[in-house]
């Protein structure tokens, strides 16, 4: 079975706001769902907050997360927030 993946570039304006629109689209998912986080360059709790929601959504839909483009500074803000083990992570 083929799995198809959506791809979502997150904008620098609002991650929180950006991020709960996306946890809206896990319906419409199936699979995978990419989000590109290359031009994020740090995030506050409203964004940590966001993923955690996104990332319990994500569990319930059986939808795999993918952030991709995720510098060293997020990574280490969502490895201390006990976030990492819920995402996948690219380059």
């Amino acid at each position: 079975m083929a799995t198809i993946a959506d791809w979502l570039k997150i904008e620098v304006e609002n991650v929180g706001q950006a991020l709960r629109q996306v946890r809206g689209k896990l319906n419409d998912t199936d699979g995978e769902l990419v989000l590109d986080f290359s031009s994020i360059e740090r995030i506050d709790a409203s964004a940590i907050s966001a993923l955690e929601e996104l990332a319990v959504a994500a569990k319930e839909k059986s939808v795999k997360v993918v952030l991709r483009g995720v510098n060293v500074g997020i990574y280490k803000v969502l490895k201390l927030s006990r976030l990492t083990g819920h995402f996948v992570f690219l380059n």
